[in-house]
């Protein structure tokens, strides 16, 4: 009698300073490159078929912005979510994890800033879409703390992004953003 088995176990992220020695014996062989790369940045990132990825904070956005995306005929590329405590550099990482996807034609911002300062958000994106020289359309939707310095951030910034009124407009806005092929 030959009886094999596999199995995997994940452990709660939030239990790693508690938890070093199982932590440390993490193997990432067989793990998305892209979501490795994330995890260094505390970014969340998962890998879809589409081709507008989706950049957004809090996992419940993320769904709902992915949903609306197919809603309005477009295919999200991923689900890339910011989190809370989120800082300038970790939107630049964010953008450099999005534009390696090659299957990126278009990205969609959608923050909504209850503990998230959007100026920190604007300020990110617009260093990101700079030093990255961003080469896709860019639709961005804010809403929250600190949203009007932001949107004013984007506006002078003299980058071409669009910004949207709401999660709808955010998405038809970047679906229609894609080139026909």
């Amino acid at each position: 009698l030959v009886v094999c088995f596999d199995a995997k176990i994940n452990f709660d992220d939030n239990a790693e300073f508690r938890q070093k020695e199982i932590f440390s014996q993490n193997d990432t062989s067989e793990s998305d490159p892209l979501e490795c790369e994330a995890a260094k940045y505390d970014l969340k990132y998962i890998g879809m078929d589409g081709n507008i990825a989706c950049f957004v904070n809090g996992a419940g956005l993320a769904m709902a912005t992915c949903d609306i995306i197919e809603l309005h005929g477009g295919k999200p590329a991923n689900f890339l979510d910011l989190g809370g405590g989120v800082q300038e550099n970790q939107v630049y990482q964010a953008f450099k994890l999005l534009t390696a996807d090659p299957k990126v034609e278009a990205i969609l911002v959608n923050i909504f800033g209850g503990i998230v300062n959007c100026a920190i958000i604007a300020h990110g994106i617009t260093k990101a879409c700079r030093e990255l020289k961003l080469k896709v359309p860019l639709v961005v939707r804010l809403e929250g703390t600190n949203v009007n310095e932001a949107k004013r951030i984007l506006d002078e910034s003299g980058l071409p992004i669009t910004s949207a009124s709401n999660l709808e407009d955010a998405a038809q806005k970047a679906v229609a953003s894609m080139v026909p092929k």
